[in-house]
């Protein structure tokens, strides 16, 4: 197969790298440094070209002027092929496009809208109460003594333990009696050690061969079988929901139904959690921008007729989040330094691939296209200055910035850190206002400094292609209640 790949190129295919090593090709040099690795096959090869990593014949297409005519490509180029493939080995579910329950697919896409509209509003409804509950239990105190003195913690670690707490009691609910899950300090932890293993998996590495990953996942099964999710109280309609659809499905197990949840619990954490840590950090190591940031977190709230107070709950509704505009520059700019996701669709067929103006390439059944959009957001020609966070970089005449250019052409597609098209992810609302929410809290409760001697940090690697990017070193920081 490789062979027929290497040695009979068709006329108009992309310009092909397959590497020294058989079956692994260039998995190793992208592995190391994705975003590099691309620019020099790029200035080898031009802005379209296919490369073997891991078996796999991976077209990349570096020009984000092409992107609109990939993403458009529905039919002839597929997301769900590769999706739910990989989806089941990694999380131990059957294939959801199945003979034995032809209707599951569809009726799980449907449940999407469950994150929309006015369900986003009643879920974001939710977050903000279960955020406010972790840090008044954990941190502010029924009475808080404002001025008591710095605290100090890992950042990450921080952010970690408040979101996946507050995430999985918004989706899946609480205990009978209203108090916290017992083990959900437990279940964090477990997730996050699977994840671990997380690259392996997708590289197409079996699980069985990954004993930790897989007693892990069995853990993380266990604690999420249907008859525990049924005993919680104030389930998400739209957790309740793909819980009744998995539970018609006679064929499925409850392991395979716990499955589904698990894939779902990881989708809502794993990326929201690292992004949610960099928009933090990049505001507390620029304080400037933290000040501006704050400031108009507290001017929303005087014109909407709050009085904050320190040992007062508040409520943040997704009208309130709407208006922060330096908050959510803040945010997209934090997602543009540290998401490095790769955008996939499947060749259906041999066709031709139709780029831009009269440019096409052939390309052949089963060959995966990729955009990768990291390289879009650290072009300089897009960006200026593109390693440096820039808190207002999306804000102009006093409301959102969404025009940006390459090569004197407007672009469509800008800032991508949720995938395009048909693999968009489906809770990106919810993701960025719980996000927000979270940073809100923080600065209006707290003053945030982060410790001394620490050098700048930076984003790890090893997890390119995967989603938001984890720091590479931790983070301490200190916090103490604000004197208002």
């Amino acid at each position: 197969w490789m062979l027929y790949h290497c040695c009979f190129r068709r006329v108009n295919e992309p310009p092909l790298d397959i590497g020294w090593i058989p079956y692994i090709g260039k998995a190793v040099e992208f592995g190391k440094d994705a975003h590099g690795f691309l620019l020099q096959q790029k200035k080898k090869f031009g802005d379209v070209f296919t490369i073997l990593i891991a078996g796999k014949y991976m077209t990349f297409i570096m020009d984000p002027l092409m992107y609109p005519n990939i993403i458009k490509h529905g039919r002839q180029l597929d997301f769900h092929s590769f999706s739910d493939t990989m989806a089941p080995l990694v999380f131990g579910y059957p294939p959801v496009r199945s003979y034995r329950s032809p209707s599951l697919h569809e009726d799980i896409q449907r449940a999407f809208k469950l994150l929309q509209g006015d369900h986003l509003c009643a879920l974001t409804e939710s977050m903000m109460g279960n955020l406010m509950m972790l840090l008044r239990q954990q941190h502010l105190g029924l009475k808080p003594k404002v001025g008591s003195g710095w605290k100090t913690d890992d950042m990450y670690e921080f952010c970690s333990r408040i979101m996946f707490e507050a995430t999985f009691n918004t989706l899946y609910g609480t205990p009978q009696d209203g108090g916290r899950h017992g083990a959900v300090e437990k279940l964090r932890r477990e997730l996050f050690q699977f994840d671990s293993w997380f690259p392996l998996l997708v590289a197409g590495i079996p699980i069985g061969l990954l004993r930790q990953a897989k007693t892990s996942r069995n853990k993380l099964l266990k604690n999420l079988l249907p008859n525990r999710i049924s005993s919680w109280s104030n389930r998400s309609q739209f957790i309740s929901r793909r819980q009744e659809l998995v539970e018609k499905v006679d064929v499925l197990t409850d392991m395979d139904r716990a499955a589904h949840h698990f894939a779902m619990l990881w989708a809502s954490v794993a990326n929201t959690i690292p992004a949610c840590f960099w928009s933090m950090y990049n505001l507390v190591s620029h304080p400037d921008a933290l000040r501006v940031v704050r400031q108009q977190i507290f001017d929303v709230l005087k014109l909407s007729g709050v009085e904050f107070s320190v040992d007062k709950d508040v409520t943040l509704s997704k009208d309130f989040l709407d208006k922060l505009l330096y908050l959510e520059s803040a945010i997209n700019e934090s997602l543009r330094l540290s998401s490095a996701s790769m955008n996939i669709r499947v060749a259906q067929e041999d066709f031709s691939l139709h780029l831009k103006n009269e440019r096409s390439v052939k390309v052949r059944k089963d060959d995966i296209i990729v955009l990768y959009p990291q390289s879009l957001h650290m072009d300089p020609e897009v960006y200026e200055d593109p390693q440096m966070f820039q808190f207002d970089r999306y804000i102009q005449d006093n409301s959102g910035k969404s025009v940006f250019f390459k090569d004197g052409q407007k672009l469509k597609y800008y800032l991508m850190p949720f995938g395009s098209g048909s693999s968009m992810c489906p809770g990106r609302h919810f993701a960025i206002n719980e996000i927000k929410q979270f940073l809100c809290l923080m600065l209006l409760y707290f003053d945030l400094e982060l410790d001394l001697g620490q050098t700048r940090a930076t984003v790890d690697s090893s997890r390119a292609g995967l989603g938001i990017l984890f720091p590479s070193t931790n983070v301490r920081f200190r916090y103490r209640l604000q004197k208002h």
